[in-house]
């Protein structure tokens, strides 16, 4: 079945490249909301091999990405006016950035990809622009080796290469800067939002029982009220660590998300405390006062992969750190919350 982005095929030589359209159309957008949103997210991805955008020719420049769909799709939008190929890498269907860190996006794939679509003679020069993001996946000097090809690394962002190109494949301070900026950080929100949904679930159904079973005689019914009560603050606490230390990220103290994570935690306890709805008692004001900030902070962590504030040793010494004093948060909230409720 033919994709909505191929226009056609561009006979060149003996091969037959799919050709691409730089529009965006309506299934392209329905099927961005919908992988934000985390449906079909590991399918979301496009066939490795060589596109044509435009009309290009032997000495139309080659631009590199991803299988992912998504930064498929956003290369080929701002290629609009530009006659070119564009080689796509087997990264699985991952992101640039994130597979040239898992090594997806990386010398050996670009390699076999230069020789599987004999690009030496699609094209009469030898280079390949890569995106800044994938360049810590990529050894130029190893690709020049090995293909004879040169590597030039684009801009951080696809709508600036329309000037990265008429300023002669050179970037400015401003295109090597990698920013994360609003509207970047509020579009992988939903992503997180539903892929940590078997935590939030899972609280829920914890918070819920107990206020249940150990509330009283006639458990669930005379616990409905403040059961709805203790659930939403479940939900706040995971609103917390998902929604607002991504949209405060750069306002909210400390480097590490963890630490981010548990301010916007007891930013949201603050409120609950004001407006009395953590309890009316001493001890389970106390066990939500660990319980909210424990699970905003473990779910703030969830976006470290995301941002550009950490590196992957960075991650891995923060949760070695963090995770233990989070369970120990979490467990000693719910011990004084079920205690609470024998009160």
């Amino acid at each position: 079945m033919k994709s909505n982005y191929i226009t056609g095929t561009l006979n060149a030589g003996e091969n037959k490249v799919p050709m691409v359209s730089t529009k965006i159309d309506i299934f392209d957008r329905l099927g961005s909301v919908m992988v934000r949103c985390g449906i079909n997210r590991s399918n979301y991805r496009v066939a490795p091999g060589l596109y044509a955008a435009g009309n290009p020719d032997s000495s139309s420049d080659v631009f590199v990405t991803a299988n992912y769909k998504l930064s498929f799709d956003h290369l080929r939008k701002n290629l609009e006016g530009i006659n070119c190929w564009i080689l796509v890498l087997d990264t699985k269907g991952i992101n640039v950035w994130c597979a040239a860190g898992k090594g997806t996006f990386g010398t050996k794939e670009l390699i076999k990809r230069i020789k599987e679509v004999s690009l030496d003679k699609m094209v009469s020069h030898r280079r390949v622009v890569v995106p800044q993001l994938g360049a810590t996946g990529v050894a130029a000097h190893k690709i020049s080796e090995a293909t004879g090809f040169t590597v030039k690394y684009g801009p951080v962002r696809a709508e600036d290469i329309t000037e990265y190109l008429n300023m002669g494949y050179r970037a400015t301070k401003e295109m090597r800067k990698v920013t994360f900026r609003f509207p970047d950080r509020v579009r992988l929100i939903p992503n997180d939002f539903v892929y940590g949904k078997y935590y939030l679930l899972g609280a829920l159904a914890v918070i819920f029982l107990f206020s249940a079973i150990l509330h009283g005689k006639m458990a669930i019914t005379n616990s409905l009220g403040s059961g709805f009560t203790r659930m939403m603050n479940v939900f706040l606490a995971y609103f917390a660590g998902i929604v607002i230390t991504p949209a405060l990220l750069p306002w909210l103290p400390f480097k590490r998300f963890s630490l981010k994570g548990f301010v916007a935690g007891l930013l949201v306890t603050a409120i609950l405390l004001f407006f009395n709805l953590t309890g009316d008692t001493l001890i389970e004001k106390i066990s939500w006062f660990l319980i909210i900030p424990g699970i905003s902070s473990f779910m703030a962590m969830n976006f470290t992969g995301s941002s550009t504030y950490t590196s992957l040793s960075g991650v891995r010494k923060e949760m070695k750190l963090a995770v233990p004093l989070q369970i120990a948060g979490l467990f000693t909230g719910l011990l004084l919350f079920v205690i609470g409720l024998f009160l």
